[in-house]
């Protein structure tokens, strides 16, 4: 099984980054291959909204740079793990741009499912989605636009699973390691 851990965090040695270490130890000592990438060190320009990714070159965007490999890692991946500040309820800049940016993962056509209309798959993935949002201050409406957000997401990317988890900073390490141990389990991440 492979893991793809996308750290969203804007500032090196932070909270989300020993998060982040500590996914990457669950996740191997749980048999698991990892990939990390830190997009904060990515060089990523913005999606354009071109659709070139869906039409001049189907399944790779057409801007030349590091969101080609997250998304060919995306690919790949069994489980994608997201680690993110929360910001307004949503994702880091980074972290959106580089979702933004995997939009070629998926075709442009649509299709009827449970009711909902989503994008049809481009790869024969099944993709497991986790989102880690981290507040500074614990803000209950936030975190539920965040856990919300990440569902829809995994919905149109037709996620076999699903799962969202905030963490506030204040918090003490045991409870926020608990949190991401049952996270994972929920993922299916025998840990």
């Amino acid at each position: 099984m492979h893991a793809l851990l996308l750290n969203g965090a804007t500032r090196d040695g932070g909270y989300l980054d020993s998060v982040e270490r500590h996914l990457e130890a669950a996740l191997t000592g749980a048999g698991w291959e990892t990939d990390r990438v830190v997009l904060r060190r990515s060089k990523m320009a913005a999606c354009r909204g071109c659709f070139g990714c869906w039409i001049a070159t189907p399944g790779i965007c057409v801007i030349d740079d590091d969101a080609r490999e997250v998304a060919r890692l995306m690919v790949k991946s069994d489980l994608l793990v997201g680690l993110t500040p929360v910001v307004f309820g949503g994702y880091s800049a980074d972290f959106k741009k580089a979702l933004d940016r995997s939009i070629g993962n998926i075709l442009p056509f649509f299709i009827r499912q449970a009711g909902e209309v989503v994008h049809a798959r481009r790869y024969p993935y099944e993709w497991r989605l986790a989102g880690i949002g981290l507040q500074e201050r614990a803000d209950p409406d936030e975190a539920d636009l965040f856990r919300r957000l990440v569902a829809r997401n995994a919905r149109n990317f037709q996620c076999s699973r699903a799962g969202a988890t905030v963490l506030v900073e204040t918090d003490p390490w045991g409870k926020a390691a608990a949190e991401l141990t049952r996270l994972l389990e929920e993922m299916g991440v025998g840990v």
